[in-house]
This record gives structure tokens, C-alpha cells and sequence, in this order.
């Protein structure tokens, strides 16, 4: 394997098409004002080093990334590339993550909009996250210990799962497919919109207009807090242990809640069942 060590590089596509090589503490930045400095790599190893210019990774295969740093001048930092492994790093740039394959993130920052489009088979593990369309047409997701601060999150999202994460984020998980969530907490406004098989074990969830044109939701062991209006033409088995404010024309199924201070039933079709159960 071949050591760069200790460089500042600016140059366009400066290591370009390397291979079986260990980069250490070198700088991507300068006046040149360079892109794709790894791009079309292979067997890449990138520890302690600094990146401040345009689409560093892009076709990049075989790739472990420790303790750097992306910038929010890093943008579309990692593209089209597969068998990743980054640490303990901060990636900060827009569009970080895109069309990419088997991807392990641990430990680490991320501060980027439109974060992780359309990859397969990514791990989060300890992460913070910062993201306005977080993992949008992903599939084949874990995520563990993560906690996310967006807006339109888990879009198309499917076959993937969520644990012990804190989710701050309205209009999450629209479209999604074959998603759990497990032992978390999500905080947001319409949650689960038009997804189908979307589960919620030992949940709490939080927010106006939850779960509204599901099919094959289910809700076991959860919390509901300051939610109203909730349901509204889903397909639903769901265990509540809290009050709800108001469910709304559920299609089908069997809502089970301690209280509700309102059930509405102002279409024919709405023949789910919610059974008052203290």
C-alpha cells in the first residue's frame, strides 16, 4: 500500500484512479480550487485529513474514512461508490451520501441537506444528523442510536429499521414500505403518510396528524402525545397506552387506547374499531 502523508493538495482530480493507497494527514484545499480528488479509486484509506473542495469520492471502491473532516465546501462528497467504512467524522457538505452501496457510518457528525439519496444497504450507529430531506428512496437502512434533526425524512424509504433514535422531523416516513421502529422516540407532524407495513414497537411519537392513509400499520406497546386527528383512512392494529386527542375515520382494524377525546366518523367507510380499554 502506498503512504501520502502530510500534503496539501488542490490540484483537479489530484490522486485520481489510486489504487491500494493510505492517505494521513493531508489537506484538500487551496486557491486551485480542484475537484474530484479520489474519484474512480480503489482500496482508499483516508485518517486524519481535511477536505475543503468539491466530490472527493465519487466511484470509489473499497473506502475507509477515520477522523476527518468534510466541509461544508465538500459538497457531494461521496457518490456512485461502495464498500464504505467512515468514522469518527464530520461530513458537512450538501449531498453528502448519494447512489451509493454498503455503507457503514459510525460515530460521526453529519450536518448535510439532502443527505444519503437513494443508497443500499447503509448503517448509522451513533450518529448525529442534521439533514432537510434525510435518506430519501433508500432502502435496506439500520439505524442505531441515531438522532436526527430534519424535515422530510425517510421519504420512500424501504426495508430498513430504526432503534433506540430520537427522530425530530415532520412528514417522516411518507411512502415507506417494510419499515420497523423500535424503542425510539419521533417528534413531528404527519408522520407515516401513505406507507404500507410501517411498524412502531415500544414508541413514542409526538404531533398533529399521525399515521393518515397507512396500510398495514402497526403500533405495539406505544405512547401517543399531542396527537389529534390521527389515523385518518388507515389500515391499522395499534396498541396505545396513552390518551389520544382525536382519531379520525380509521379505514379498518383495531385501535386500542385508554382514552380519546374524540373519535370521528364522518364518512361510511370508516369502519375501523377503537375499543376503550383502561
Amino acid at each position: 500500500m502506498k503512504h501520502i502523508d502530510n500534503q496539501v493538495m488542490d490540484e483537479e482530480r489530484a490522486l485520481y484512479g489510486s489504487s491500494d493507497i493510505l492517505v494521513t494527514n493531508c489537506r484538500f484545499d487551496g486557491p486551485a480550487d480542484g475537484e474530484s480528488a479520489l474519484k474512480e479509486s480503489r482500496n482508499v484509506t483516508v485518517k486524519d485529513s481535511y477536505f475543503n473542495l468539491r466530490y472527493p469520492f465519487w466511484h470509489v471502491h473499497g473506502l475507509s474514512i477515520d477522523a476527518c473532516e468534510m466541509t461544508g465546501k465538500c459538497r457531494a462528497a461521496l457518490w456512485y461508490s461502495d464498500d464504505i467504512k467512515i468514522t469518527g467524522t464530520k461530513l458537512h457538505g450538501i449531498k453528502a451520501l448519494r447512489e451509493c452501496r454498503d455503507a457503514s457510518i459510525v460515530s460521526s457528525s453529519i450536518i448535510s441537506p439532502e443527505f444519503g439519496w437513494s443508497v443500499t444497504g447503509l448503517k448509522l450507529k451513533d450518529v448525529t444528523a442534521e439533514s432537510e430531506y434525510f435518506l430519501m428512496r433508500s432502502s435496506d437502512i439500520t439505524l442505531d442510536n441515531v438522532t436526527l434533526t430534519g424535515k422530510y425524512s425517510f421519504q420512500y424509504v424501504e426495508n430498513s429499521e430504526v432503534k433506540d433514535s430520537e427522530l425530530n422531523t415532520k412528514d417522516a416516513f411518507w411512502h415507506a414500505k417494510n419499515v420497523t421502529v423500535k424503542d425510539s422516540v419521533v417528534n413531528g407532524e404527519y408522520l407515516g403518510w401513505y406507507s404500507e407495513n410501517l411498524t412502531f414497537i415500544n414508541c413514542t411519537i409526538r404531533g398533529t396528524q399521525p399515521l393518515c392513509y397507512c396500510k398495514d400499520l402497526k403500533l405495539i406497546n406505544c405512547r401517543m402525545e399531542d396527537c389529534d386527528l390521527a389515523f385518518e383512512r388507515s389500515v391499522v392494529e395499534a396498541e396505545i397506552t396513552t390518551p389520544v386527542i382525536s382519531i379520525k375515520n380509521p379505514y379498518a382494524g383495531h385501535i386500542t387506547v385508554p382514552a380519546a377525546g374524540e373519535i370521528i366518523r364522518d364518512i361510511p367507510e370508516a369502519l375501523g374499531e377503537v375499543i376503550i380499554r383502561n
